[in-house]
């Protein structure tokens, strides 16, 4: 009764977390110091979420499930890995700039804030979408007790 409630939550949550990963790429868009790799500051990379059904089962496994017409189908998803972008750091050149090199160049991280707005609108939306899950299964169930009347 309650598994589309889990389902949409499970996207939820996820969702949510893929926002809060966008915006510390937003807020380390400028920071030339991320990290220390090999006794030198690195700049901060950029990181992504991936996501996974909550469940191990492949295509096949839901599709004979599906077919059967036994087992819940769905049991939403999770967040697989947090990983790191492995595009170049952008190079500036500002000699003054307490991290330039030897050239005058400064290494800044790879974030585009262009394409952190667009992973945001994309997770903002896709959190909308089970938002609006959640309020048409809650409805339904609403339906359900009605008739029960």
């Amino acid at each position: 009764m309650f598994h589309g409630f889990n389902i949409s939550s499970s996207a939820l949550t996820a969702q949510r977390f893929r926002m809060d990963v966008v915006s510390g790429n937003m807020s380390n868009a400028d920071s030339t110091r991320g990290r220390v790799v090999d006794g030198e500051w690195e700049p901060y990379r950029r990181k992504m979420v991936t996501m996974q059904p909550n469940n191990s089962s492949g295509f096949k496994s839901h599709l004979h499930k599906a077919m059967s017409g036994n087992g819940e189908i769905g049991q939403g998803v999770k967040i697989g890995r947090i990983i790191e972008d492995q595009t170049p750091f952008r190079q500036v050149y500002q000699p003054g700039h307490p991290d330039a090199n030897e050239d005058g160049y400064v290494e800044l991280p790879n974030v585009d804030p262009l394409k952190e707005m667009v992973d945001l609108m994309s997770a903002t939306r896709s959190y909308e979408a089970n938002v609006t899950a959640v309020d048409a299964h809650k409805n339904l169930l609403l339906k359900a007790l009605e008739i029960g009347r």
